[in-house]
């Protein structure tokens, strides 16, 4: 038997635009966290859209270009400075609400994954595993996963050394024998404990 799809039963249920919000990378050690919003036109939607984790990089790539030319698109981003400074949770809250503001205008309502949502100015509903299971949450999930690997991928080119093109500053045994080799650079969040222990 086929996996469930994500689908429309959740904006079906809100009067007005509604947008779609995800995130990625609260886990690496290097790298912001970038969250998306997205307003699909139900009228004309990309076909293919499922959990950006479940699909392939040529596939994400190719539904980044359809998203953004059918559909309505908000970007956040908080840095490595931020989610020291404000834990990981909240510079995630931080990054959906700017991906959020970042529309053009305030949505009817927004679809969060996860269990917590950021304070914003429509109403909102929390989703766990709302990337597998709501379309305008898995074409977020894409707009951020897309754009965060290529964030890693221009790191890459600023950090050389590190490898961030390939492990995309998650916690690999490649990237922490780097840290040890190279030390920290600035992308590096500082508050997380591997990283921590080898700066200590």
């Amino acid at each position: 038997m086929s996996k469930k799809q994500p689908d429309w039963t959740y904006e079906s249920r809100i009067t007005g635009p509604v947008c779609g919000v995800d995130e990625a990378g609260r886990g690496p050690l290097a790298g912001p966290v970038v969250a998306a919003a997205v307003i699909l036109d139900p009228d004309n939607m990309p076909a293919g859209l499922n959990d950006s984790k479940v699909l392939s990089q040529d596939m994400r790539e190719y539904l980044m270009n359809d998203i953004f030319v059918t559909s309505i698109v908000g970007v956040g981003i908080a840095e490595p400075e931020e989610i020291d400074r404000a834990n990981i949770l909240g510079a995630t809250m931080i990054a959906m609400t700017r991906a959020v503001e970042a529309l053009p205008f305030i949505p009817a309502a927004a679809l969060i994954d996860g269990n917590k949502a950021p304070p914003l100015a429509c109403p909102t509903q929390t989703l766990i595993k709302g990337d597998a299971r709501c379309l305008s949450i898995a074409a977020a999930s894409i707009v951020a996963k897309v754009t965060r690997d290529r964030l890693m991928a221009e790191a890459d080119q600023r950090y050389p050394g590190y490898d961030f093109a390939q492990h995309k500053g998650y916690g690999t045994e490649t990237h922490r024998a780097k840290i040890q080799e190279l030390g920290p650079c600035p992308i590096h969040r500082r508050s997380f404990n591997p990283v921590k222990m080898m700066i200590s």
